[in-house]
Order: structure tokens, then sequence, then C-alpha cells
């Protein structure tokens, strides 16, 4: 028996491996401690025997609601994600898996590698409408890339799109692959439709260096990038002050930043009611998006979700936050589960790659039905 994390995205602590039935380990947090939740790692066994993980320190993670109704995912082949049977009691989240091959990988949500990263950016330029720009360079070193999409028109409305500011909430760059590989659809009248009228800025991934690094929430030196928005800086957060700086070149007219929910089991939006410069104007495009967004995607619930701030009291260093109060636009944050959507179960994948991408490509619809009005 041998467990390994030591490739791109990993993340566990072997504490003990000397009973296949009490395999104890621990997540490894986040460069300063603060945060932990996420865990990608592999096993190697024997067909047919049946393992139990125990991850020891599960009771004081970021967000131990997380493990509440939870199943951790695995794959043999790293294409094919399902759900292992997982229960949480006393601290202690006890994952289950009987080996159909020698390796499987196990993670908190189905991994999305850098190196998966840099093969949708290859991909993408092949397009003509698509232009990459080199933004700056992370604190280790990786690089910020921009995909701009579209003619660059300065009639046509600006669309910005972020992704995985928080790195471990990997479903968010699931679902900008979608969205690109449908919005670059010469045969789809939905994303010719949007290209005529908008110019898309796209940053499939904020995070680089906490993505590779194996963090659930923060850089390569601790840093949340969702609470910098105000006043990023190049020694805590370059990967937010270079976007800020592109956003104030293009103008922003729309803005969704997509992430991942610990612990609600749905898909909803977080508007920006809250923002001091909120407006009638941005309410009613916000009915109008979430109205769209609801018929697009059955996924997509209202129900359910954060509460909205009081008016005037936003947190402004939140991204949809500041853009919306910056540019006067309509800004959304998309949250997905890292469970199942309670709405439309799945005992056997869950929430998943897949559903992701076609929440993807179910946004560029209501992003279409707002356009004229942006």
């Amino acid at each position: 028996m041998r467990i390994s994390a030591n490739f791109d995205g990993g993340n566990i602590n072997v504490i003990n491996i000397d009973k296949h039935d009490d395999i104890q380990l621990a997540i490894r947090p986040d460069f300063g401690d603060e945060f932990y939740q996420w865990f990608n790692f592999r096993l190697e066994g024997e067909v047919g025997q049946t393992y139990t993980l125990n991850i020891l320190n599960a009771g004081n993670a970021s967000y131990p609601k997380g493990w509440e109704d939870y199943q951790a995912v695995a794959s043999y082949d790293r294409a094919t994600w399902f759900r292992l049977p997982t229960k949480y009691e006393n601290g202690v989240l006890t994952i289950q898996a009987q080996l159909d091959c020698e390796a499987i990988q196990i993670a908190y949500f189905a991994p999305y590698s850098y190196e998966r990263h840099l093969d949708l950016i290859s991909e993408v330029q092949l397009h003509p409408a698509v232009s990459l720009e080199h933004l700056g360079l992370t604190l280790d070193g990786r690089d910020m890339t921009l995909l701009n999409i579209g003619d660059g028109n300065p009639d046509k409305k600006n669309i910005w799109i972020t992704a995985r500011q928080h790195p471990g909430e990997t479903m968010a760059e699931w679902l900008v692959e979608g969205l690109l590989n449908r919005l670059l659809d010469s045969d789809c009248p939905t994303s010719k439709a949007l290209l005529d009228k908008a110019n898309f800025y796209v940053v499939p991934n904020m995070n680089p260096d906490g993505s590779a690094r194996g963090h659930l929430r923060t850089n390569a030196v601790g840093t949340n990038l969702n609470r910098e928005w105000q006043t990023p800086s190049l020694e805590k957060s370059p990967e937010v002050y270079y976007v800020v700086n592109k956003m104030h070149q293009t103008g922003v007219d729309l803005f969704y930043d997509v992430h991942g929910d610990e612990g609600l089991p749905y898909v909803f939006l977080a508007g920006c009611e809250g923002v001091p410069n909120y407006t009638d104007k941005m309410a009613a495009l916000q009915q109008q998006f979430v109205s769209a967004l609801t018929i697009a995607s059955a996924d997509f619930q209202t129900e359910f979700g954060y509460d909205k701030d009081e008016p005037g009291k936003a947190n402004l260093t939140v991204g949809s936050n500041w853009v919306a109060n910056t540019f006067s636009c309509l800004s959304n944050t998309l949250e997905m589960p890292f469970k199942d959507n309670a709405n439309l179960s799945d005992p056997f994948v869950g929430w998943s790659p897949e559903r992701s991408i076609y929440l993807g490509e179910a946004s560029l619809i209501a992003m279409l039905a707002v356009v004229d009005s942006l």
C-alpha cells in the first residue's frame, strides 16, 4: 500500500498506513495555516481490497459543515470521476475505497490541473477571435493570462469572467472550459449573437500558484484574493492587481466571478445589492439575468443562497462587489456545490465537471438575455 500527493494540486499528509482498515491522514493547510479543506492524493493497493481512510483533522477544517452529506470523489483514469462512501463523525472524515485497479486518485472535488489549464489556453488561442495577453507573473513566477475574445470594437459591451480566486474550487474552471468551448463554437447562434454585441475578457484561473500548491483558498503567500480587490498589491495579491488595472483600461459592463461553496448543496448567485452605488438599473439587470439563468439551467435556483447585504453595507474588498461599485455594472458571484445539487441529485457522481460545463454553456444564454440592456 502506498499514498502519494507529490503532483500538481496534490494535498495530503500521511500519519499512519500500517492498517488497511485504519489509514490515518491529515490535510495540509494552505500557506499561513489559516485555511484547509482541499485534499487530492493517489492510493495504490491490492485489487479487491477495501481501504478505510480517516482524515483526522477534518473537524478543524475551514468549513466543517462542508463534510455533512458529503462524499469524496475518485477516479481510476483521472477522466471519469465518481463518489465514494464517506461519513463524518467526531471530527474525522472517513472514506472507503474498494479497489478495482491498483491505483485510484481521491480528491475533494474533481481536480483541474495546471497542465489542463495550460492546455485550455493553448487550444482556445487557435480560434481567430481569441488573443492571449500576458498580464504579469504570480509570486511563484507563473503566468497570469487573459483571454481577449472578440474584435475589440469599443462600441461593444465588455464582459469579464474570472474563476478560481479560491484555487480549491476547481468546478469554477470546469465551468469556464464549457463556457469557452460554447462561446467559440461557430455553429452556436447564441455565441455568434453575443460576439456581435460584446467583447469577452476571461481569466480562467485567477490563482495558479494556489492551484498547483494544492491550496483551498489562498495564493502562494496565504492571501485570500477575494478580499483584496479594494487595495491589491504586488507584494500580496499581484493576481488581482493586474486584473484590476486591466479592467480600468477596458471598462466592465458585466462581471461573472465563478466559485464553489463547501456547505450549500445548491447552484446560486450572490449579487451586489449592498454596494453603495447600487442603482435601479443594476437591480433591473439583476432580475433579468436571474430570470434568464433560471430558464437556461435547471440546476440553478434562487431559494437557497447567501443573505443579501444591507444597502450600502457590502464588503468592497470582495471582487464582485468592488466591480459593481466601481463600474456601476451587472456583477455576480456564481456558486456551485462541492457536494451534490440537492435540487437534482445524482448519487453516483454528485455535482461534477460535466454539470459545471453545462452550467457554463447556460450562462451564455443568460448573458445574451441582458447584453442589449447593459
